[in-house]
């Protein structure tokens, strides 16, 4: 899923980080990663209650336990994240982050740990697929693949850019935009957790690939990932989280 904001804004949300980007010998010497993520954007990221948690935050300690690692976490703003990555400000990135091509010129992404993409949700059952965005409002997440890719609907009366997923959520609940997108996970699980709200699945906007991401050119930490992606998705503890979360599993298939 979901750029980048101004650099100030990013070092006045980081100011007490000091970390340097740190290949793989450093971090296995100190014995502990320090990941960032946003933490709310349920059911990937997200607090309950003081405790970080959802099916990212589990999938990066289920890979960070195969590299013998303990995870130190930060949670700020997502549109800050790959900005203090770029800052060498935490090992690694992990918050729904799609790959796309102006982004691997930044950061380099590891293998993705899920596809998924852009789903339209409206309150309106006739607001289905891009055609029928014509003339509306659309709400998304600021930073995110999303706003991209809404964009890119020419016939769209106006896109409104939110601070939060939530945010872009409760615009259409109180009907301020026509239609939101956002990843489809996310949207099922709206929808789920709300069944009397009147939330309207329609179709994918886009396909993508989520991925976790390192500082450009860390080979080393992104290579020892992704061995330990690989060994979490060969010996059936990501097919157990992915269900667990989803009942389905979110793995990519190429």
């Amino acid at each position: 899923m979901k750029l980048l904001k101004s650099v100030a804004a990013a070092v006045a949300l980081c100011a007490a980080v000091t970390v340097h980007a740190r290949p793989l010998a450093e971090v296995q010497k100190d014995g502990k990663i320090l990941i960032a993520t946003e933490g709310q954007f349920a059911p990937f990221n997200f607090f309950n209650g003081t405790t970080l948690t959802g099916f990212e935050v589990e999938v990066a300690e289920l890979v960070a336990k195969k590299m013998g690692l303990t995870i130190q976490w930060k949670t700020l703003g997502f549109d800050a994240l790959l900005t203090g990555l770029r800052q060498d400000r935490w090992d690694l990135v992990i918050a729904s982050h799609g790959i796309t091509e102006e982004r691997a010129k930044a950061v380099t992404f590891t293998e993705p740990h899920y596809c998924s993409g852009g789903m339209i949700i409206a309150m309106d059952p006739a607001i289905k697929n891009a055609k029928d965005l014509s003339g509306k409002v659309v709400a998304v997440q600021t930073g995110t693949s999303y706003l991209e890719n809404v964009k890119k609907v020419s016939s769209i009366k106006e896109v409104k850019n939110f601070p939060t997923d939530v945010d872009a959520r409760s615009a259409l609940t109180s009907r301020r935009v026509d239609a939101w997108v956002t990843d489809r996970f996310v949207a099922k699980a709206v929808a789920d957790k709300n069944p009397g709200a009147g939330f309207k699945l329609g179709d994918m906007l886009f396909i993508e690939r989520i991925a976790a991401a390192v500082s450009k050119g860390n080979t080393s930490l992104a290579g020892a990932w992704n061995k330990a992606l690989a060994e979490v998705m060969a010996d059936g503890s990501y097919a157990q989280l992915s269900k667990k979360y989803f009942n389905e599993d979110v793995r990519c298939s190429n």
